[in-house]
């Protein structure tokens, strides 16, 4: 995930993509070949681990509906957003109060051409394509800088993309920059893979690990000690469908958090912390 600037993006489709896959798991059509390829190895020999996909998306929108209708909170910081789909955080956000504005930053080229062609009407949104583990060059990009006002509050999202920064890398460094630079108030959503101590963990974790060379599965606790220093905000650090479940569920959240949750459904966690 090295920083790559905007000018010039090449697209390889002979190598798989992070964001390309989980587009495929999610029904989309932005991948190749080699995306699917990985993609399909989830749904042929690890069947259910879809759910993983589809409850964390859902969680996240449930997060941003939270923070706009409850906070005064109006703009976002996405990073590894991924490829474009239905009810991203621009519009989940604009629905709710159309002044919200929002970065998306991720650092796959095709993510950069997409989400351009899809936010070039939208004058409160911009994409970034930048390396989340370098937050003080995303902090001050240009596009960051002329849309976000750091000295009021701001919504950080890490949603499913901490798992992919391995211990080295220092994912609670990343999260601690972007605390220190942020005002009282901000907010901080989180979702990450969780390690669960069984086959399926272990068996999806490795595909990760031999695909991209890196996936790092996190207890609870380690979880939660990314969000060292912020107020973790009730329910906790919980599986993803268990996160302040809708009652009026959205087509991701169909299968409902009042039923009993499989397996892949407690590999993926989330939570949502402020900042005192």
């Amino acid at each position: 995930m090295a920083f790559m600037t905007v000018e010039g993006p090449s697209i390889d489709s002979t190598r798989p993509s992070i964001a390309r896959v989980y587009d495929y798991l999610l029904g989309g059509k932005d991948n190749y070949a080699v995306d699917r390829a990985i993609g399909d190895v989830f749904f042929r020999d690890l069947p259910g681990s879809v759910a993983i996909a589809f409850a964390n998306r859902a969680a996240l929108i449930r997060a941003i509906v939270e923070i706009v209708t409850t906070t005064e909170i109006r703009q976002f910081i996405d990073l590894g957003s991924g490829l474009p789909t239905a009810d991203n955080v621009h519009q989940v956000a604009q629905r709710h109060a159309p002044e919200s504005r929002i970065v998306y930053v991720d650092n796959d080229p095709q993510v950069l051409v997409h989400g351009c062609a899809l936010l070039e009407q939208n004058e409160r949104t911009r994409v970034v394509r930048a390396d989340v583990r370098d937050p003080e060059t995303v902090r001050t990009h240009p596009d960051t800088r002329e849309l976000i006002d750091f000295g009021r509050p701001v919504a950080v999202i890490f949603s499913a993309i901490l798992h992919h920064v391995n211990d080295e890398e220092d994912p609670a460094g990343i999260v601690r920059h972007w605390r220190d630079h942020v005002p009282s108030g901000s907010h901080f959503f989180v979702s990450h893979f969780r390690s669960g101590d069984n086959p399926e963990t272990e068996e999806a974790e490795r595909v990760l690990q031999k695909t991209f060379g890196r996936g790092r599965w996190r207890t609870d606790a380690e979880i939660a000690a990314l969000l060292d220093g912020l107020e973790i905000l009730a329910p906790g650090i919980v599986p993803a469908p268990l996160w302040r479940p809708d009652t009026n569920p959205n087509p991701w959240n169909a299968d409902g958090a009042e039923r009993e949750l499989s397996v892949w459904q407690h590999l993926i966690v989330a939570g949502l912390a402020r900042k005192p």
